[in-house]
């Protein structure tokens, strides 16, 4: 920056400096390829051109900045660095003094001959060790980054990192061998990724101090600075103390100061920690030996310590040795061989469980059906013991409740179950002697289903207060509808497959009273075929076990000569002719009373 201002200056000097010659001011100096320019153009034309002559005349720097030169120039002083080039490689023509770049190629000798710290930049007080041959790392192109080829390098490094020709171990270092190429590496010196170990000198602690290397943390068991006692060159961890040969008297250095000993936390023990901890794994603890406890149990199961007694625990005091043994916490058993009665003096919800809020309604004689072998579930309820309605307990949820096929009834379990067994469930119906439908209306009672034949609501005239179902006598007199209604063979008996073939009501035929014998009148007809000369069958003639009639003379029927034309007489003297005598009855000489024609 300093040199630039000062070429300002020197061209502003030039510009206010007098005017040369007339002659010189009109002669284009340009023309000759050699324009005059900075401080040039204050020269004279005779201070180049010396005894007149003109030309031709060198146009480079030395042949008039020289020693013994014809021209009165400067020249190089004899404390110039050393060079071989033009001046105009480094010099400008504004000034001789300033030197705004620096041509390296043109310089001879070594860099310090000029990067001394006066001449230019030379070693800062923070450089590293390092000879004066500065192009071992610097370059001319770049003055930094500075880099030190190392590539042909392969050992020995101390032999230029002494400290005097390079950089070597400083005072903080640690205490080791001079074959730094173990631990440092040409291409990254610092930091020190991989340390080899058989290089250094001294304990494990002159450098696992947590400055220069990784040390103890701060939860780091209580252990003294050897460290390699546990720790291992080749791996940090795992770290393993080699219990082999101790069998017991842990104490001895699990003491608290040369290796960990009980915490404050530990539970009130003795001081054989053998009976509990293994050198394999020191903790967690798996097997304790109740033995080497001091104190009671309550003070190590506590939920911290050691399990305690969960949210689900039955009420108790803290003498865990009551119910609980140290061979095996669980099964927990007490000890109720000499308690005979009285469970609730315990059993109060404070010393032990008690009753919980759901429990049924009842009196406090708890023994009366829990026993002490099994607490839960109650198998045996001494019902005198119940206080309050059968369903506060048989809802379906505390006790066995009304199932969904149960009858139709209230809530009242004891007018038909007892106490002393559920069922056979039985209503006494000793004293109802009839209107069945006020109990038995499918609300307080099971009423008539979806399926009951249609008939009024008197009960009792088909059914029995014994037996409801099945009904072995039906009362007609109270069935609605017809028979068939009920007799089609699934609800009572119907039609058997011989049946005569009709499709008329069954009443016309049977009835309510007795089913068989069926007597059938035909009263549309002049003439009763009952008793008709013996009774004979229907099929006598409804040969097809039909309502069709099988007429042997069709032509005549429905009169006598349908079935009887073939026996006809034209002969007899009061036979007037089969037309005129189709209806033989009505002659007043036969009967169909009559058994003989």
């Amino acid at each position: 920056m300093v040199q630039l201002l000062a070429l300002f200056v020197l061209i502003g000097i030039a510009l206010l400096a007098p005017p040369v010659a007339q002659s010189q001011s009109n002669f284009d100096h340009f023309s000759t390829g050699f324009p005059l320019d900075g401080a040039h153009t204050n020269v004279t034309c005779e201070g180049c051109h010396v005894s007149g002559t003109f030309g031709p005349t060198a146009d480079n720097c030395s042949s008039c900045h020289a020693q013994g030169s014809l021209v009165q120039a400067s020249s190089k002083s004899t404390s110039h660095v050393a060079t071989l080039g033009e001046c105009s490689d480094c010099h400008i023509t504004a000034s001789w003094e300033i030197v705004p770049f620096v041509d390296h190629s043109s310089l001879t000798g070594n860099c310090v001959t000029c990067h001394n710290g006066v001449q230019a930049t030379g070693k800062t007080p923070t450089h590293i060790s390092s000879s004066d041959q500065c192009d071992g790392c610097h370059s001319t192109t770049a003055w930094t980054p500075a880099g030190f080829d190392h590539v042909g390098v392969i050992g020995n490094c101390v032999g230029c990192h002494n400290g005097f020709a390079a950089v070597g171990k400083g005072q903080t270092h640690i205490q080791t061998t001079n074959v730094c190429e173990d631990c440092h590496s040409t291409s990254v010196f610092d930091p020190v990724f991989i340390v080899d170990h058989t290089q250094v000198i001294g304990s494990c602690g002159t450098c696992h101090d947590g400055l220069t290397a990784t040390g103890k943390h701060p939860m780091h068991i209580t252990t003294g600075n050897n460290c390699d006692d546990c720790h291992s060159t080749l791996a940090w961890l795992p770290a393993n103390f080699d219990h082999a040969n101790i069998m017991n008297n842990c104490v001895s250095c699990h003491n608290g100061v040369d290796a960990i000993g009980k915490n404050p936390t530990h539970a009130q023990t003795t001081n054989v920690c053998e009976d509990c901890h293994t050198t394999a794994t020191f903790t967690p603890v798996f097997t304790v030996d109740h033995s080497q406890v001091i104190g009671n149990c309550v003070n190590c199961h506590n939920g911290t310590t050691a399990t305690g007694k969960h949210p689900a625990h039955i009420s108790s005091g803290n003498n865990c040795d009551d119910c609980h043994t140290t061979v095996a916490w669980l099964p927990a058993n007490f000890d109720h061989i000499n308690i005979t009665g009285n469970c609730s003096n315990c059993h109060n919800g404070i010393d032990a469980t008690g009753k919980n809020p759901t429990h049924i309604n009842t009196s406090i004689v708890c023994e009366d059906c829990h026993n002490p072998t099994v607490w839960i579930p109650t198998y045996t309820v001494d019902h005198t013991q119940v206080i309050g309605t059968c369903s506060s307990c048989h809802d379906g949820i505390i006790a066995t409740g009304k199932h969904p096929t149960h009858v139709a009834s209230g809530n009242n379990c004891d007018d038909c179950h007892t106490t002393v067994a559920w069922t056979p469930a039985n209503f006494d119906h000793a004293n109802i002697t009839n209107n069945c439908s006020s109990c038995h209306n499918g609300t307080d009672a099971t009423g008539k289903g979806p399926a009951h034949v249609l008939t009024t609501n008197v009960c009792e005239d088909c059914h029995s207060s014994n037996i409801w179902v099945p009904v072995i006598t039906v009362d007609h007199n109270q069935v609605l509808g017809s028979c068939s209604s009920c007799h089609d063979g699934i609800r009572a008996m119907g039609q058997n497959p011989n049946h005569f073939n009709t499709t008329q009501d069954c009443g016309l035929c049977h009835s309510p009273n007795a089913w068989t014998p069926a007597d059938y009148v035909h009263t549309g007809l002049t003439y009763e075929p009952q008793d008709h000369r013996g009774n004979f069958q229907c099929t006598r003639c409804h040969q097809n076990n039909s309502e069709a009639v099988n007429w042997s003379s069709p032509g005549y029927q429905p009169t006598c000569a349908g079935c009887h034309a073939r026996d006809y007489k034209a002969s007899v003297d009061k036979h007037n002719g089969i037309n005129q005598d189709q209806n033989c009855a009505s002659s007043g000489c036969h009967r169909i009373s009559d058994k003989e024609w």
